[in-house]
């Protein structure tokens, strides 16, 4: 990403830095892959590192099933949770695994309290805002998010989620085991968008100034700070919680500044990609993970070939598993397959797919679609959490019948 100087920075790095009293802020690196890649350096009032206590955290169910026998589902995810439950419920705690493998989790929560401390040591974060809105508090500084924003954490961001509406705060999170950035086609090799991107950096929201502890009032127990941490050890999956209670609020970054830092970017602001004849899925890539890349589907004017047919064509993941969640629009391809808002299809590696019976005929002569939906392909198979399987339709497989009643 582009550089950001936040707050109170010395003029040289690796330097001292004091504050008016005379006493020395605590630098610390925040870096990917060992000093080699993306960093950013924090200014902190007290020692980043201190821990008082710690203990475990139980973690919400990560057990997975594999899909077998290999059928593609449709996932409902409002039914996960109660219409009144969501307002005892937060984004961390409250999450609900949906899908995962050894590269990627994707899960659901709906909720309206504050979260606890948070920071995930196994990957960056990406979580999509299907509804509500929510001040995200970071090590950075605050985020404003709202419906539309992909919230994008790096791993190790400590962080919390606010919700600040009447309304359910509704979240679709993506847990990378590894980093998650723009698509390396579309950078150039100093990492500034290309003009062929569907987005650029004006596109992307940042913190705009440091968040001290003073302006916060969450976390604090008599004996200190709780920041809940998600990381590799002896849990499903190789994932494992833990709860460091630390001696005093880690929003204390009087400044920072460099390369790695988390930040939002809106769904409305992707520049959808066109042509004559039907666009593959990449041309809607907007990240990529290990193994793993998110699309998303936006309205947008589609093919003008006089003998186009706007649908996507019928096709193998030969190489992937296909899941796709409909936030808003209408989907003309999935038309008599059950799905609508809040659904997640997913098409397994090894099964063909397309549109639904009548689609493809119908959709000649159409000029444009009015579609939301965010895409994850992943490279190894996908699995079913505990909430995948508790919304699962049990039906999808048989959609493309024709004349099977949905």
């Amino acid at each position: 990403m582009y550089y950001q100087r936040i707050g109170d920075v010395p003029p040289k790095r690796h330097t001292q830095h004091r504050a008016e009293d005379g006493s020395l802020h605590f630098e610390e690196l925040m870096g990917e892959e060992g000093f080699s890649s993306d960093s950013s350096l924090l200014y902190h009032r007290t020692i980043p590192s201190a821990v008082v206590e710690a203990r475990v955290w139980d973690l919400p169910d990560l057990t997975t099933t594999p899909n077998h026998p290999l059928v593609p589902r449709h996932l409902q995810l409002h039914d996960l949770f109660d219409e009144t439950a969501w307002r005892d419920i937060d984004a961390v705690t409250g999450r609900r695994l949906v899908l995962g493998n050894g590269d990627v989790r994707i899960s659901y929560a709906v909720c309206g309290k504050a979260s606890p401390l948070y920071r995930n040591g196994i990957g960056d974060e990406c979580v999509y805002v299907e509804s509500g809105t929510a001040l995200v508090e970071t090590v950075f500084g605050v985020l404003e998010v709202g419906q539309g924003d992909y919230v994008m954490l790096p791993r190790a961001t400590t962080h919390r989620w606010v919700p600040t509406g009447r309304e359910p705060l509704r979240l679709y999170a993506i847990e990378a085991n590894s980093h998650i950035t723009p698509p390396k086609r579309y950078l150039s090799r100093f990492g500034q968008l290309l003009e062929h991107a569907p987005y650029c950096e004006r596109d992307l929201r940042t913190p705009a100034e440091p968040l001290l502890a003073d302006k916060v009032s969450t976390g604090s127990t008599p004996d200190g700070v709780e920041v809940f941490i998600k990381h590799r050890g002896p849990g499903p999956g190789g994932i494992a919680g833990t709860v460091h209670v630390v001696p005093d609020h880690p929003f204390d970054v009087v400044g920072w500044d460099g390369c790695l830092y988390p930040y939002v970017f809106n769904i409305a602001d992707f520049e959808p990609i066109t042509g004559r004849v039907h666009q593959p899925p990449p041309v809607h890539q907007v990240f990529e993970g290990h193994n793993f890349v998110i699309c998303n589907f936006v309205p947008r004017k589609v093919d003008y070939h006089p003998l186009s047919i706007p649908v996507p064509y019928y096709h193998s993941n030969v190489d992937s598993d296909e899941v796709m969640f409909y936030v808003g629009g209408d989907y003309e391809a999935r038309k008599g397959s059950g799905i609508g808002q809040g659904s997640i299809s997913l098409h397994p590696g090894g099964h063909a797919h397309g549109p639904q019976p009548g689609a493809y005929e119908k959709s000649i002569g159409v000029e444009f679609f009015d579609e939301l939906a965010v895409m994850v392909d992943t490279f190894r198979p996908l699995e079913l959490g505990e909430g995948g399987q508790a919304c699962d339709d049990g039906i999808y497989v048989t959609s493309w019948v024709r004349g099977s009643d949905r």
